[in-house]
């Protein structure tokens, strides 16, 4: 296998050259989407680079880049590497608290921020962060007033690095030409859902390996697809996919005005692969069968139609089969009265492929897209792998990740504990060598994720090793497979499942209010709070028949006996939930342990 010999940056120069004034970036701009060329990507990246230089920061420096995701943030993030610097993600969402942890344990010189807002978070900080010794703010509405020596303008530091590279032409060149492939290229600190957040170490080889050997033969990218970029960019999902992948295809990233307005601008970009997290498409899969219950028989009818349909012709898309010549037809009668309008109102009518990573989904919800026509596959990765290191080479399967990366060597442990190694493996925890030593064996990555592989090599993950429950009568159950499938229901935002050392199963429920409300309109149900709806009796009854559906599917042993619905929407400024919006399950059992022994009393 070809050993990667470059870097990031060179990799930003090379684009310049090749692509020119070709679209790499749009971005919107009072209701206008604006184009941002590859030759403007790098002149953007040099001018800050150089102005980095001039304001102190020397290779090995660590800075760090807080904000919604926008041209900028990518900019900055390849700027600090091309000076041979260390580039650390910030959560636009972590408290004051969060940010001052990452960046006094980061050791970041520098601090990028995208508005007035975040730039709050580290000036209530700043006397905890010794290290700090600029903050540069992009958007400077609101901070101009300030008077702070810690605070630069982004634009003025671009300036600054403008004149640089006037005065020294090949300053740029030269620094990005001693990056070197294992340099560390950024920091990621995962979500900590069992402790403080740990910074996961990336380099240039790492993250390139990971991309050109596991991504590509999986998902096929060319530099003529475009995504939308929405998921935070600290985290390894979207770096690659945002900032990665591009330098690597040539593709255009399409930046989202905020994580509110992804359906509208998908929409309006009308990407060829749209990536998410499970929730997201879980969002989407309810929206479309709560407004299917608003509509009109004919709609309902012409929906009903392309399911059956598509659910025949997706079986040979998953196998990559031709489709049978008496399919053919109705396949094509069934797209244009029900599946291409859906499509088109999702914003995915131009959609090749959609990717769900980050968690595990419920394959039905996967089943959905796949029924509209669009190829549909699941990723399994880590922030340690540097991102994927699993999916569907050839055939998909239902429920399955695919096989495991041919770029890594994979393994399972005696108890079914997933093993990579290879050359996307992080370099380690920064300032924690004892919980890289947890981690990684003899090379080996320890994921901390049960799997199993079936006869054709296809692997299924089961659970987190320390999530799986034992009951009392010593059954190993899945909590996750459990917890997607009640997620599944239009009406259930989150759920957790309890049950370990007890004697049965039982769920704490979060409501999904949106849904939830317009069923309560509908039902002429009166509710003013969340609490007052999650309190009515009619809404437990609801939720009682969503869980005795799912019941059905399970085995005796995994049925939820009992359940609770939560009086509050879990919130990650009370630590219920990580910055990727995953369930913090030891901070959920002790919070709400009275709650939890009531239905086992």
């Amino acid at each position: 296998m070809q050993t990667v010999q470059t870097t990031l940056p060179k990799l930003l120069l090379k684009n310049a050259a090749t692509y020119g004034n070709r679209v790499a970036m749009r971005t919107k701009h009072k209701g206008i989407w604006k184009e941002i060329s590859w030759q403007d990507y790098a002149a953007r990246t040099q001018e800050l680079c150089c102005g980095l230089v001039a304001l102190g920061m020397k290779k090995g420096d660590h800075a760090s880049i807080l904000g919604e995701n926008c041209p900028e943030w990518v900019f900055a993030d390849l700027a600090i590497q091309s000076l041979g610097g260390v580039s650390v993600g910030i959560y636009p969402t972590n408290s004051v608290e969060q940010v001052r942890y990452i960046l006094d344990h980061s050791q970041s010189r520098f601090v990028v921020v995208k508005d007035q807002e975040q730039a709050d978070k580290v000036l209530a900080a700043r006397e905890h962060l010794p290290n700090l010794t600029a903050m540069l703010v992009i958007d400077m509405k609101g901070v101009s007033r300030y008077e702070d020596s810690l605070i630069v303008s982004y634009q003025e530091v671009e300036k600054l690095g403008k004149e640089v590279a006037q005065r020294e032409p090949a300053k740029f060149q030269d620094l990005v030409n001693e990056t070197q492939p294992d340099d560390v290229a950024f920091i990621v600190y995962t979500s900590g859902t069992t402790g403080p957040p740990k910074g996961a170490m990336i380099s240039h080889r790492n993250i390139i390996h990971q991309v050109v050997h596991t991504l590509q033969p999986i998902l096929h990218f060319t530099d003529q697809d475009s995504l939308l970029s929405y998921l935070p960019l600290c985290h390894i999902f979207e770096r690659n996919l945002s900032m990665a992948m591009p330098l690597v295809f040539g593709y255009v990233v399409n930046f989202a005005e905020s994580i509110d307005t992804v359906q509208e601008n998908i929409r309006e970009i009308s990407p060829s692969f749209f990536a998410a997290v499970p929730r997201i498409l879980e969002k989407l899969h309810s929206s479309v069968h709560i407004k299917l219950q608003d509509s009109s028989a004919s709609k309902k009818l012409a929906f009903r139609i392309g399911e059956i349909i598509g659910k025949k012709a997706h079986v040979y898309k998953m196998k990559r089969e031709p489709m049978p010549f008496w399919l053919l037809p109705l396949y094509g009668f069934a797209y244009l009265v029900s599946l291409r309008p859906l499509r088109e109102k999702l914003g995915l009518l131009d959609c090749r492929c959609l990717m769900s990573g980050g968690a595990p989904i419920a394959p039905e919800v996967l089943a959905f897209f796949r029924h509209l026509g669009i190829t549909t596959v699941e990723m399994y990765g880590l922030t340690e792998t540097s991102g994927g290191c699993a999916g569907p080479l050839h055939q998909i399967k239902h429920g399955s990740v695919g096989q495991p990366s041919k770029g890594l060597e994979f393994k399972l442990a005696d108890d079914g504990e997933m093993l990579f190694k290879g050359e996307s493996i992080f370099s380690g925890y920064y300032r924690d060598e004892s919980a890289t030593a947890e981690i990684l064996h003899e090379g080996w990555l320890y994921t901390g994720d049960v799997g199993t592989l079936d006869e054709d090599g296809h692997l299924y993950i089961i659970d987190r090793k320390k999530d799986i429950i034992i009951t009392s009568g010593g059954k190993n159950i899945s909590p996750s497979e459990i917890e997607n499938k009640l997620k599944c229901s239009p009406y259930i935002k989150e759920a957790i499942i309890i049950g370990d050392g007890k004697k049965y199963i039982t769920a704490l429920i979060q409501i999904d209010y949106d849904n939830a409300g317009n069923w309560a309109q509908n039902s002429r149900i009166p509710y003013t709070t969340y609490k007052s709806l999650a309190t009515n009796p009619e809404l437990k009854k609801l939720i009682h028949a969503e869980i005795s559906s799912v019941n059905d599917e399970l085995a005796q042993v995994e049925k939820i006996k009992k359940f609770m619905v939560l009086e509050k929407e879990l919130d990650q400024d009370d630590e219920e939930l990580t910055a990727t919006q995953k369930v913090k399950r030891k901070v959920i059992t002790k919070r709400f342990h009275n709650e939890i022994e009531s239905m086992y009393r």
